[in-house]
């Protein structure tokens, strides 16, 4: 029998399984759905769908570096006792070390690793392991010489914040300390040519309802304006924020004294932008006392 997209579909509503696991399970059964439903169960598919609904905010971010190219991979859990699963910490480290391999996240998921692909991989660590985790994220970096870091390390090359370093040449020593205050700082570009026009904009409008706020004239204001995005612009880029390890100069001074330049950044949180459900527990425990 055919096995068509709608059929697919359809499977995959009812039982939240991945694409291709839902079209092998028609395939197997000769596109009989309720077989299909059945064969997912059997081989603990549609136990993990289950388990796609609920959020998965914890986990660990890992890095991986080869030559001149680097990648960082955001895989989450639902919680953090799992992050410090070594089976999970395995599954994530073979991921990044795939991710350099592939261009984006459509393609990470997709590649395969020993006959399954990396989303059927996951699925069935979800199932062994009994909790929701996804492959979030994944950002690439490329340059001349690329240096990683991980903050809050829970194995080698993985932890809640992982940042890759982009420089003109290999410097090892400075790279790390440059990836160290990226960590702590969290610089929203490179430079003032980097940062997203319409954020500047926000920024601006702010500083000239407050400036007007404070009554003086325009001359004054416009001046009060310039100070101000000045100041602004030296703490959202990397290159003019006062460096953590030498709060005298400028991280682009800094890297100017080390004879090298920074191309580029790349900064992964664990959980960054996700909404966390905050859970009553002992008001779930009262209510499954009450049946």
């Amino acid at each position: 029998m055919a096995i068509t997209a709608s059929m697919v579909k359809e499977l995959r509503d009812t039982t939240g399984a991945g694409m291709m696991d839902a079209k092998k399970a028609l395939t197997e059964t000769d596109g009989d759905m309720e077989a299909a439903v059945d064969w997912l169960r059997t081989k603990g598919l549609a136990k993990a769908a289950k388990k796609s609904g609920r959020t998965a905010a914890e986990g660990l971010v890992a890095v991986a570096v080869e030559g001149g190219n680097g990648v960082a991979v955001e895989v989450n859990s639902e919680t953090d006792f799992v992050a410090k699963n070594a089976d999970f910490q395995s599954m994530v480290a073979d991921i990044a070390k795939t991710a350099l391999q592939v261009p984006d996240l459509g393609a990470l998921t997709a590649f395969e690793i020993g006959g399954k692909s990396i989303e059927a991989i996951v699925t069935d660590k979800i199932a062994t392991i009994g909790e929701n985790m996804s492959v979030r994220r994944m950002a690439k970096l490329s340059g001349d010489a690329v240096t990683s870091y991980v903050h809050n390390a829970a194995a080698p090359g993985m932890g809640k914040i992982g940042v890759l370093v982009a420089l003109s040449k290999a410097d090892d020593a400075f790279g790390k300390q440059v990836a160290m205050h990226v960590a702590a700082v969290n610089p929203a570009s490179l430079s003032e040519t980097d940062l997203d026009p319409a954020m500047v904009e926000k920024e601006r409008q702010v500083q000239i309802d407050i400036a007007r706020e404070s009554g003086k004239p325009e001359q004054v204001i416009e001046k009060m304006i310039e100070g101000r995005m000045k100041k602004y612009m030296s703490e959202v880029t990397l290159l003019n924020q006062q460096f953590v390890v030498n709060p005298d100069l400028t991280v682009g001074q800094a890297a100017t004294e080390a004879g090298v330049e920074i191309t580029g950044f790349v900064r992964l949180e664990v959980g960054e932008g996700i909404e966390k459900v905050q859970e009553d527990f002992a008001a779930e425990v009262a209510k499954a006392a009450k049946g």
